[in-house]
């Protein structure tokens, strides 16, 4: 078996862009780069952000150079059976979450991924996933 994957959240890949909290910081600085990965629906909504940005065009930049660093995963076809099991699941329980993070969680769950976020209240409802949340201090 291979190192601990982390798929990362779109609040902590802000936290890593903006250096800030520290907490994160330290970590993202310790974990090997090749043990991390960021989905497709992660650099969307950071590219949302970024094209609302009263900075566009440094936050394009800020982007761009994320992206360069951690590696982008695209959705893999398993990924839609997790959803499709993880909503319907949500939902029974009158527990749903947003649709983004349903999808991030599909993600991480097919891939076997940890997701790392600092969201954990809406995605310790997926059974199975792991979740750690980096800003929290060591």
């Amino acid at each position: 078996m291979g190192a601990q994957r982390y798929l990362l959240d779109t609040n902590i890949c802000i936290y890593i862009a903006k250096g800030q909290p520290l907490a994160v910081r330290h970590r993202f600085e310790k974990q090997p780069l090749q043990t991390l990965a960021m989905s497709t629906i992660t650099v969307g909504e950071l590219r949302f952000g970024a094209e609302k940005s009263q900075f566009r065009d440094r936050a394009l930049a800020t982007l761009d150079q994320l992206v360069q660093m951690i590696r982008p995963s695209a959705l893999p076809m398993a990924a839609a059976e997790h959803y499709g099991n993880i909503r319907a699941i949500l939902q029974r329980q009158g527990l749903p979450i947003g649709n983004n993070d349903l999808w991030l969680a599909a993600h991480a769950l097919a891939e076997d991924w940890t997701l790392v976020t600092n969201n954990t209240r809406e995605f310790e409802r997926v059974p199975g996933l792991r979740v750690e949340n980096w800003a929290l201090a060591d």
